[in-house]
């Protein structure tokens, strides 16, 4: 349903803009843009970010960023190629050009955007963590968290890491590849509690009735997600610009995150 969805908007967003797909060889200073002319847009993600993106128990991928990927290569006329990366990774792809753009609950920061140039934000989330502690939960402020005896677990290379490593520096910290690890370190207590954005610790509480997990009732902070593209290439974030801010502008971008983020019915594709 969502996938006819995202056609049937792409399709009606070129009508409205005018845009037409990119020819192959188009004459242009924008290497990368060029590139996904001749045929191909690759986008990397973890693959393992629920309701961002994930793989299904089926092996299709799925989520709001999938959908997101699945328009913007529709209105470009192109085929798209999800390119599972490690989150750590996604920005050293971009970087070495094996993918073109990075969509996987990316938050824009002032460090991530001396490597990498950002469009959005398409979504706001926030800091908050997953804990088995009722007394964690009830936190309201950081310095409820900063705590020598606390253990602390965070997604490598994430900004949940560099907020523990900023903000609770007094608490141990340990990091995991992926989220499914950070969240086994949890439910075998090896760690206290799990920073992540709260759409990722809302669904983890969900998907683990008996181990009884609880959250905070307020993130602890904002954080814009965006979609990454290569430094300096100025016509393919003109065109990603204009496009995203169509899909906005049309309602498109509001109907994709409330299927994905208000609405369960994609609860049981999960594995």
């Amino acid at each position: 349903m969502i996938r006819s969805l995202t056609r049937v908007l792409a399709i009606a967003l070129t009508t409205l803009m005018g845009v037409q797909a990119l020819p192959a060889g188009a004459e242009s200073s924008s290497t990368v843009l060029e590139r996904i002319a001749a045929g191909k847009l690759r986008v990397g993600m973890s693959g393992n970010q629920p309701p961002l993106n994930f793989e299904s128990k089926d092996g299709q991928m799925m989520g709001l960023e999938v959908d997101m990927a699945r328009a913007l290569a529709a209105l470009m006329g192109v085929e798209l190629e999800i390119v599972k990366t490690p989150f750590g990774d996604l920005l050293g792809s971009l970087a070495k050009g094996d993918i073109d753009l990075v969509m996987s609950g990316m938050t824009i920061t002032a460090e991530r955007n001396m490597r990498a140039a950002f469009v959005g934000p398409y979504y706001l989330s926030g800091k908050s963590i997953l804990t088995k502690s009722a007394t964690l939960a009830a936190a309201d402020e950081t310095g409820d968290l900063d705590k020598a005896d606390l253990t602390l677990v965070a997604l490598e290379g994430s900004t949940s890491q560099a907020f523990v490593e900023a903000l609770l520096p007094n608490a141990k910290l340990i990091t995991a590849t992926d989220y499914d690890a950070a969240v086994k370190l949890l439910l075998d207590d090896k760690a206290q509690a799990l920073v992540a954005d709260q759409e990722i610790v809302a669904l983890t509480a969900f998907l683990n009735p008996r181990a009884q997990l609880a959250t905070l009732t307020q993130p602890l902070t904002i954080e814009p997600y965006g979609i990454a593209a290569a430094a300096g290439d100025s016509l393919l974030l003109n065109f990603l610009e204009n496009t995203f801010g169509a899909l906005e502008a049309a309602g498109a971008l509001e109907a994709l995150r409330n299927r994905w983020l208000t609405q369960g019915d994609w609860v049981d594709q999960l594995p």
